[in-house]
C-alpha cells in the first residue's frame, strides 16, 4: 500500500512539474496602432515608456506587416494562420465562417493542450465604438476560450471636452458617433474607459489563474477612433506644437485612383489645425493605452509569472496620420500595414531585427516556443529561428492585400510593390524603400525599372498559387 501511495505521489509531482513547465502567454493588441507613434520605433515625441521598456526586454521587429490593414480580416487570418485570399475572410468577421469547425484558432489550439484560455475585449473583430458601448461580444469565436469578458465603456459619449475634426470644416459640431475622428479629453480616469476596465480584469485573471497554464489575450481599443482619452493623457501633446507630415506637389496625382485612401484630408475637409488636433489626440489615445499596458506587465511581474511567460504586444494594423494627406487604415502605404511586434520571453534575449515578418506568424511562433512544434498547415512561419539569431531571416518578403483580396503589396527589403487589381488593370507602384521611404516617387512606369516590375509580377503570381494550394477544400 505504502508503495502505491508513494508511486501515485510521484506521478502527481510529475504532472504537476509538466503543467508548471508550460509557458504561459499574454497576447496584448492595440487596436489600430502605427509604428510611427511609439517611441521604441523612433518618434521622440511618443509617451509610451511601457511599450518601450518591454521592447528595451525582447525581440522588437521593424519589419512586421499586417495580412491586410483592416480590424476583421486581419485579425482572422492571424488568429486562423492562414491568408485571406486562402480564406476569402475580407469583411468584418470572426473568420470560422470560412475555416470551418475542423480547424481550430490559436487560442483554441492552447485551449486543446490544458491552457485557461481567456479573451479580454476585443481580440476577434468588434465594432469600435459601437460594440464597446453595448459591451457586445462582437463577430467573437466562442470555441476559442474558457472564458471571455467584455469592457463596456462610453467611448464618444463620454464627458468632457469634446470636438469633431472630420467633415466639421467650421468647427460647429462638438461631437459624433460612429467611425469618425471624434476627440474627447474624457473626465473620471482610466477606469471609466473601456481599455482601463480591460486592464483591471486582466490584472484579475493573472491573479486567478496563475497555477495553471494560460493564454490570455487582452484587446485594448485606443487609439483606434473615436479619439477617446482621460484628459491627464493630452497634457504632453499641445496641438499647437503638432507639425503634420509634409504633403509632397503633386503626390496625389502619381497616386493610382485606387491607391487613394478612403479618408483623406480633402474629403475630410480638415484644417491644418485640425490635422494637429488629430495627431495630438491620437498621440493621448496611445499614451493611455501605453499605461494600461503598463499596468498588466506590472501586475504579470507582481505575481511571480513574468519569468515563465511569452509577452507579445502587437497591432492588427496601422494607421495614416495625414501622410499622403490619408487618414486611418485600408491602403497599403507603409504607415497603415505594417505593424509593431515586440515578443519577450524565457531564453529571450534583447535585440532587434530588420527581418520581414508577418502577424501571420505568431500562431506558429507561439505553438513553436511552448513546445508544441508548428501544427502542419499554417501559412505563417515560426519566428523561433529569429528569436535566437536576430540576423536570421525567414522570408524574402511580406505579403498584404486590400480591397477585397485584389490589391496587393509585395513588402522586400528595398522595394514596395503594390498591384491594383488582378491583373494590374487598376494601377502599379514601386518605390524603392531605400531612397524613398515615404513612397512618393513611384517608378513602376520608368523603362530601367521594367525588369524589377515583372519580377515583383512573377513572385506575386507565385505567392498567390501558394495561398491558394491551402487544405481548406477551397479553389478560388
Amino acid at each position: 500500500m505504502k508503495w502505491i501511495f508513494t508511486n501515485l505521489l510521484l506521478i502527481l509531482t510529475i504532472s504537476a512539474f509538466a503543467q508548471s513547465s508550460k509557458p504561459n502567454i499574454l497576447l496584448i493588441i492595440s487596436d489600430d496602432l502605427t509604428t510611427t507613434a511609439l517611441g521604441a520605433y523612433g518618434n521622440p515625441m511618443a509617451k509610451t515608456p511601457h511599450i518601450d521598456h518591454l521592447a528595451s526586454k525582447g525581440v522588437i521587429f521593424q519589419n512586421a506587416y499586417s495580412q491586410y490593414p483592416v480590424c476583421g480580416p486581419s485579425r482572422a487570418s492571424f488568429m486562423f494562420g492562414y491568408y485571406p485570399n486562402a480564406t476569402q475572410t475580407y469583411g468584418y468577421v470572426s473568420g470560422r465562417e470560412n475555416v470551418g469547425d475542423s480547424k481550430q484558432s490559436m487560442a483554441e489550439f492552447f485551449k486543446g493542450k490544458g491552457y485557461y484560455t481567456a479573451r479580454v475585449s476585443k481580440i476577434y473583430h468588434m465594432g469600435v465604438p459601437i460594440d464597446i458601448e453595448t459591451g457586445s461580444d462582437g463577430q467573437d469565436d466562442p470555441a476559442s476560450w474558457t472564458e471571455r469578458f467584455n469592457s463596456q465603456g462610453p467611448e464618444w459619449t463620454s464627458e468632457g471636452f469634446a470636438e469633431l475634426v472630420q467633415n466639421n470644416p467650421n468647427g460647429s459640431i462638438e461631437r459624433k458617433g460612429g467611425n469618425v475622428m471624434t476627440i474627447v479629453h474624457a473626465e473620471n480616469g482610466d477606469l471609466t474607459q473601456s481599455d482601463g476596465k480591460t486592464a483591471e480584469k486582466a490584472i484579475q485573471l493573472l491573479k486567478t489563474h496563475k497555477n495553471k497554464p494560460f493564454f490570455l489575450a487582452v484587446g485594448l481599443v485606443r487609439p483606434h477612433v473615436p479619439f477617446v482619452a482621460p484628459k491627464e493623457y493630452f497634457a504632453h501633446f499641445p496641438w499647437e506644437e503638432i507639425v503634420p507630415p509634409p504633403i509632397v506637389k503633386g503626390d496625389l496625382e502619381r497616386i493610382p485612383e485606387k491607391g487613394i485612401n478612403y479618408v483623406t484630408t480633402q474629403n475630410s475637409e480638415m484644417s491644418f489645425a485640425q490635422k494637429q488636433k488629430a495627431i495630438a489626440a491620437y498621440y493621448a489615445s496611445v499614451s493611455f493605452m501605453d499605461a494600461q499596458v503598463g499596468k498588466i506587465l506590472d501586475a504579470l511581474k507582481a505575481e511571480g509569472l513574468e519569468d515563465n511567460t511569452i509577452v507579445i504586444f502587437t497591432s492588427d494594423h496601422g494607421f495614416h496620420l495625414g501622410e499622403h494627406d490619408f487618414w486611418m487604415k485600408v491602403s497599403l502605404k507603409e504607415e497603415s500595414v505594417r505593424v509593431p511586434l515586440i515578443l519577450k520571453g524565457p531564453g529571450i534575449t534583447s535585440a532587434k531585427s530588420n527581418s520581414l515578418v508577418e502577424l501571420l506568424d505568431l500562431y506558429p511562433t507561439l505553438s513553436d516556443l511552448a513546445g508544441y512544434g508548428v501544427p502542419e498547415n499554417l501559412q505563417g512561419k515560426s519566428l523561433k529561428p529569429i528569436l535566437k539569431n536576430p540576423s536570421h531571416k525567414i522570408r524574402d518578403f511580406a505579403f498584404s492585400v486590400t480591397h477585397g483580396g485584389n490589391s496587393y503589396l509585395i513588402r522586400t527589403d528595398r522595394w514596395a510593390y503594390i498591384q491594383y487589381g488582378k491583373n494590374a488593370e487598376e494601377g502599379l507602384e514601386l518605390f524603392d524603400m531605400h531612397q524613398d521611404p515615404g513612397q512618393f516617387q513611384n517608378l513602376a512606369k520608368l523603362d530601367y525599372y521594367q525588369p524589377i516590375v515583372k519580377d515583383m509580377k512573377d513572385q506575386l503570381q507565385k505567392k498567390l498559387h501558394e495561398i491558394q494550394q491551402n487544405d481548406l477544400g477551397k479553389t478560388y
